[in-house]
């Protein structure tokens, strides 16, 4: 697999059931929970119709752009329930949540990894590291209460 077909919709088939399942999901999806915290949203159903169509509509002219917008919206929320509650380890809530998304990132991960570190990405600027290394001092604990 050649690194500038590594993320396509044409990929995206092997692992479309579990993109299908996030992305036909409420319980992944931003606005019915919000509605759930009586933050609006009333429209929640609504919308993930129309968001559906919206991929659909995608996939039919291969935009694999939106379909990984719409399928990061998704596996950000559940980021969100594994991080902040919700979802808990080893629990029994959103146990199919945490399976299909797992899924996705064991798909997509090696292919943006591999997308870009290939040759054909070595000209890009990719700007500087957002975490980068940070060495620690080696000052003592008295040595940091004087400070």
């Amino acid at each position: 697999m050649t690194p500038v077909k590594t993320v396509t919709s044409d990929t995206l088939d092997a692992e479309w059931q579990c993109a299908k399942d996030a992305l036909k999901d409420e319980h992944v999806f931003h606005p019915f929970w919000e509605h759930h915290n009586n933050n609006g949203h009333d429209d929640w159903k609504d919308q993930l119709d129309r968001r559906w169509r919206k991929v659909n509509d995608a996939l039919h002219y291969r935009d694999t752009g939106c379909i990984l917008s719409e399928l990061f919206d998704r596996l950000y929320v559940l980021r969100n329930q594994l991080v902040h509650g919700g979802a808990t380890w080893k629990g029994s809530v959103n146990r199919p949540q945490v399976r299909y998304g797992a899924r996705i990132m064991a798909f997509l991960v090696p292919r943006f990894a591999s997308l870009m570190m290939s040759e054909s990405n070595h000209r890009i600027d990719w700007g500087p590291p957002r975490f980068p290394v940070v060495r620690r001092s080696r000052l003592t604990p008295s040595q940091i209460e004087e400070a």
